[in-house]
């Protein structure tokens, strides 16, 4: 186990991401790092793999750089008040230390967002919750008089600031787990709701935004800023929480929207800041009467404070990270960002079981389930803890961190460092997710899953998770060039490559298009559906004369089509030919051929098609499937 602090003081994890060299004649050349579940490698580069021209017989991650999607912002984790004191207990050489293997790009993995409470969270190491303006109860304070962040000026912000040192480009962002307790009902920093008074809505906005402004004072600007973190969360877990139903979140976002753009017009608005879906337990906790609000999101957004939104941030704790792309087809205009995530155990799990389980679980739900959802940032909770996963003051137990902090003095990386280094380190601020296809899911099918990135510079980003406990070999193109790659099982890899590789190609958007098979056998849409990891199937042995047929919706200009019998080994076509029509009723042959592997692609002249036609020329034992069938122009 690699560590580093006081006792071993050698051990900062020194990484560079220079693009890879040409290989002997110019051959490009893609660098790699791996973490096993096993500990045995973490992030570990290789040798590197180079490109050769052609196709692979394997499964194919096939990369489209000209097709992007959102662009992102950062990953990271919380520097809660527990994680600064944790850092604390170690001397200041061993702190800056760690500091660097979280922050610097270059020396460390290179955290990019920080999503920071404001005030006391259940992760406080102080010996009572706190707010920043806290008055003898009974007494409140609409002037703000007693407004402070002294608090946070003894470990919070000296940390932030050398984080922002380290990482110039790091974002923040600020999360309230209450407001002030003459505020709520409960005239408590734990449980109760925000008083229905314009006067404590004002003064709500008003004390947020103090925060930001006196944050940015003491040299660390937010970015983002939400109202109240999980306002759902109802349960009194002895830590600071409100539940916040949609109508007063947005009379405070209403009050706050224009404050903003008064005093800190960098600062964004983010709505909701809870889990995908709403967790059974805070609906069993709605109050009689009350509407438990389970489209909190889209209500939110539907508002009138939904103009004053970036967007929404989301946490894992329940639901699945696809509903972050069901929001973003209702509200397109709108970002996702994920804000929270705890690794976490069983009293009786080893430290090994812990690693491999979290590693696999954070790899294909967030690393990659949430980026392939849309969401511009990956955040996890605690960036640091102690050995007993504490402090904290109620609330988790058995949460981990990105490091952790033993009696002895030293300092290990959990597996969380490893998930959010694969992403942090790699992929830069105002990087796009391009489109790359997956065969994995978030719910486990034992396949490849991946996520890719355009940089800014050009260079591209390629993640990718072996779900399965075994070895598996894969492919991966860009343009006409290639290269195999085997896995281990579990196993979470990050190759990245320079510009260079593109076809010009374009990926035809394939909304909207539609399918028929002969046999039906399974859902002939999923072939046409973008996702890698459903799949039409021919449900029988292979025979000649079975065929897709695929109506795109409209006439386009064709100059490849890409069928993809993805990660079901030994399912493609023995024998093919294709077929085109523009009105589906006079067809001609564009192509014929044997199938040699999972991805056959198709090169043609430029032709004019709406309708495409993939007939089976060959029998096999071996069912015929399509996971993907891809148009470009």
């Amino acid at each position: 186990m690699r560590t580093l602090g006081a006792a071993v003081g050698a051990a900062l994890l020194i990484l560079t991401t220079a693009p890879a060299q040409a290989h002997g004649g110019g051959a490009p050349q893609a660098r790699v790092w791996v973490t096993t579940p096993d500990r045995a490698e973490q992030l570990h580069e290789r040798a590197p793999v180079t490109f050769t021209r052609g196709g692979s017989a394997e499964t194919t991650i096939t990369i489209d750089p000209g097709t992007r999607y959102q662009s992102m912002d950062g990953f990271g984790a919380s520097l809660t008040d527990s994680a600064a004191s944790v850092l604390y207990r170690l001397d200041p050489a061993a702190r800056d230390r760690a500091m660097r293997s979280l922050f610097d790009p270059r020396e460390g993995i290179g955290v990019g967002f920080l999503r920071q409470p404001v005030g006391s969270s259940d992760f406080t190491a102080a010996p009572a919750h706190y707010s920043y303006d806290d008055v003898p109860a009974g007494e409140t304070d609409f002037a703000l008089r007693h407004f402070s962040i002294a608090h946070d000026r003894a470990q919070i912000l000296p940390l932030l600031r050398r984080a922002r040192q380290l990482n110039p480009q790091l974002k923040i962002m600020g999360t309230p787990w209450s407001a002030p307790a003459w505020m709520k009902t409960s005239d408590s920093l734990i449980g109760g709701h925000l008083k229905d008074e314009p006067r404590i809505y004002d003064a709500y906005a008003r004390y947020l935004v103090r925060y930001v402004r006196e944050y940015a004072r003491a040299g660390v600007p937010i970015d983002y800023l939400t109202v109240q973190n999980e306002p759902q969360n109802r349960h009194d877990g002895g830590y600071p929480g409100a539940a916040v139903p949609v109508g007063q979140a947005a009379k405070v976002i209403e009050a706050l929207g224009p404050l903003l753009r008064r005093y800190s017009p960098r600062t964004r608005i983010l709505g909701y800041d809870h889990n995908w879906a709403t967790h059974p337990g805070d609906v069993g906790t709605t109050p009689p009467g009350e509407d438990p609000e389970t489209d909190y999101p889209y209500r939110l957004l539907d508002s009138p404070a939904g103009r004053w939104l970036a967007g929404t941030a989301y946490h894992c704790y329940s639901g699945e990270p696809s509903a972050q792309t069901a929001l973003h087809e209702a509200y397109p205009g709108k970002g996702i960002w994920f804000t929270e995530c705890s690794g976490s155990h069983g009293a009786q799990d080893t430290p090994e079981q812990i690693f491999r389980g979290t590693l696999t679980w954070h790899a294909r739900t967030l690393a990659i389930g949430t980026t392939r959802n849309w969401a511009k940032s990956v955040v996890n909770w605690n960036i640091a803890l102690d050995s007993t996963g504490g402090p904290h003051l109620g609330g988790c137990g058995t949460c981990t961190g990105l490091l952790t902090l033993h009696p002895d003095g030293a300092v290990t990386r959990d597996a969380e460092y490893f998930t959010i280094g694969h992403l942090a380190k790699f992929v830069r601020p105002g990087a796009y997710r391009v489109a790359s296809t997956s065969f994995g899911t978030t719910s486990w099918n034992g396949q490849i899953m991946d996520v890719a990135f355009r940089n800014p510079d050009g260079s591209t980003a390629l993640v990718v998770h072996n779900e399965n406990d075994d070895p598996r070999t894969f492919a991966v193109a860009v343009g006409d060039h290639s290269f195999e790659y085997t896995l281990p099982g579990g196993a979470l890899a990050t190759f990245t490559w320079p510009r260079g590789l593109d076809t010009g190609l374009d990926l035809v958007d394939l909304d909207g298009a539609t399918a028929t098979a002969s046999p039906a056998g399974g859902d002939p849409a999923a072939a046409v559906d973008g996702d890698g990891s459903t799949r039409w199937s021919s449900g029988a042995p292979q025979e000649p004369g079975q065929y897709l047929q695929v109506d795109l919706g409209a006439v386009h200009r064709l100059r490849r089509v890409a069928i993809d019998s993805g990660g079901h080994t030994g399912d493609y076509a023995r024998g093919w030919t294709l077929s085109a029509s523009t009105d589906g009723a006079g067809w001609h042959t564009l192509a014929r051929g044997e199938g040699a592997g999972q991805l056959t692609n198709v090169d043609l002249p430029p032709t004019r098609a709406r309708f495409l036609r993939v007939t089976s020329t060959g029998g096999s034992g071996s069912w015929w499937s399509i996971a993907d069938l891809r148009v470009y122009r």
